[in-house]
């Protein structure tokens, strides 16, 4: 591990893993436990130090003398404690949109690192808007969606985009991740943002503006290429489909609203290094021949009868219900049995084809995403791209290739083809 320069001064702790006790914070102190190099200082934190500290005896033996640090998110003194005392903070305390931005700011405003895995478009903007200028004056790199969502799109788009320039092959057009396969549970956490989200969209205009705009991540909205209103290539697919790019009959993909986001602010902060032709979106990809065809509208009908059905009280009433509680989420088998694979195909502006393929070990959500928040966290330590400022970040814009290659370790697959044009 390399340490830290005389802009980085040395903390305390390498690598805070604040909310240990929960259900995704357990599972990343796991992986550091397991995987972190000896020389790398990690504590655990939370605002029980009684339930941080069973986390803790449950760990490998190299665990034990972790530190257990105290803070709750809703006391800004301790958050400010606890940002002084680390070189990164990785936080899985959500809802993000309720909970997230204090930690955001003291991050910001002591140039520490941060990493979450939200999925909460809004509060993203939300941080962008009130830390990232902040962030860029101390050098605090925040990063967000360091998880399932979404760093296989984020690093996938940025594989594709330097192979097509390494070629010469002119640079990124019409790009169609889809999602071909995957297998997972849920959790209680990530059910309470969703509702949290349909609250506040349900409430404010202007956020259900920012959730429909395909630019709402843009570092500078003006900026981008200008595009049609209705151009569908730049819309989130809540119909089904042929797509003649991926050669697959298509249906909404429900992540598509939060990482075609990441992606294009990606572009944009890297100077639109992937190109300002770039149309991007996701969808589930399914079978070739037509008889798929109904499946792909039936997908489409049950996913916006469920959005529909979550913004009516009697029937959220059941599906809360039906769901998990904060706190729970997939047994250990499905975590490990989980995986996902995903295609991120391109027509370049030149006109050659190539494809990306993406795949994940572990439940997505929990088991990969895991692995994913706990090798951005070690790779933010001496591996994140040298000539990047800080502010409100990417994982493609922060990590970019060496997170690639740390993933890759770790059984995950990034393989990108050319393809007969």
């Amino acid at each position: 591990m390399a340490a830290p320069g005389p802009d980085r001064p040395a903390r305390e702790h390498d690598v805070v893993v604040f909310g240990a006790s929960g259900f995704v914070g357990r599972l990343v102190a796991a992986h550091l436990a397991d995987h972190a190099p000896d020389d790398v200082r990690v504590a655990l934190a939370g605002r029980s130090p009684g339930r941080v500290e069973d986390v803790r005896a449950a760990l490998p033996a190299r665990a034990r003398d972790w530190p257990v640090v105290v803070a709750d998110s809703g006391d800004e003194a301790s958050l400010a404690a606890l940002a002084a005392s680390a070189r990164v903070v990785v936080t899985t305390v959500g809802p993000y949109d309720v909970r997230g931005l204090p930690l955001v700011a003291a991050c910001a405003a002591a140039g520490t690192d941060y990493l979450d895995l939200t999925g909460e478009l809004l509060f993203v903007r939300d941080s962008i808007d009130g830390w990232h200028d902040t962030a860029r004056a101390s050098g605090a790199r925040i990063v967000h969606a360091a998880g399932f969502d979404s760093e296989p799109s984020d690093l996938g788009v940025l594989l594709l985009a330097e192979a097509v320039r390494a070629d010469g092959a002119g640079t990124l057009g019409r790009t169609v991740l889809g999602v071909t396969g995957a297998r997972g549970g849920v959790s209680g956490g990530t059910v309470a943002t969703l509702w949290g989200q349909l609250d506040r969209t349900g409430r404010d205009a202007a956020a259900a503006r920012t959730v429909a705009d395909p630019y709402a991540l843009s570092p500078d909205r003006d900026a981008e290429p200008d595009r049609e209103p209705g151009a569908a290539d730049e819309r989130d697919g809540w119909g089904a489909g042929w797509d003649p790019l991926l050669g697959r009959w298509v249906a909404p993909f429900v992540m598509a609203g939060v990482n075609s986001r990441v992606v294009r602010r990606s572009n944009a902060l890297s100077g639109w290094s992937y190109g300002r032709d770039l149309r991007y979106r996701e969808v589930v990809a399914l079978g070739r021949n037509p008889l798929w065809a109904p499946a792909a509208a039936g997908l489409s009908v049950g996913i916006a009868g469920l959005m529909l059905g979550a913004r009516i009280r009697p029937v959220r009433a059941v599906m809360q219900r039906l769901t998990p509680s904060p706190g729970d989420g997939p047994s250990e088998q499905t975590r490990r049995n989980g995986w996902f694979r995903i295609e991120v195909h391109t027509r370049t502006t030149a006109g050659a084809h190539y494809r990306c393929d993406v795949r994940g070990v572990g439940d997505p959500g929990y088991q990969a995403t895991s692995v994913m928040l706990g090798q951005s966290a070690l790779a933010l330590l001496d591996e994140a791209q040298p000539d990047v400022a800080g502010g409100v970040l990417t994982p493609a814009a922060a990590i970019g290739r060496p997170l690639v290659e740390r993933l890759r370790a770790q059984g995950f697959t990034f393989a990108v083809t050319r393809l007969p044009d």
